[in-house]
């Protein structure tokens, strides 16, 4: 058994339920309010959240380095806005992580 066939913790399993498809149209008013994070479709959305949510500034720091996570910026939000692809969103308060589906 590897350490990726490991049971998810809790928190993971909680967030994991949270998880929903979401249109673009309902994430806008918090893209404007500057509280929307895109997640690389290569990372694991909710491994995502529960880092943010267990405050692991390293993991974190190493993604937002990486351009795996960051703020959605304007022209990010205009070709989402303009493609409207399938989109999974889970909320670690104050921020909503977005990650389009491929």
């Amino acid at each position: 058994m590897t350490s990726n066939d490991a049971a998810h913790s809790p928190l993971y399993a909680k967030l994991l339920a949270e998880t929903a498809k979401i249109g673009w149209l309902e994430l806008e008013r918090f893209f404007a309010r500057g509280m929307l994070l895109r997640v690389a479709s290569d990372l694991d959305l909710v491994s995502v959240a529960e880092a943010i949510a267990s405050d692991d500034t390293a993991q974190i720091t190493q993604w937002l380095s990486a351009g795996l996570v960051e703020r959605v910026q304007s022209e990010t939000a205009a070709d989402i806005a303009a493609r409207d692809p399938d989109l999974w969103a889970v909320v670690v308060s104050p921020w909503i992580c977005v990650q389009e589906r491929h």
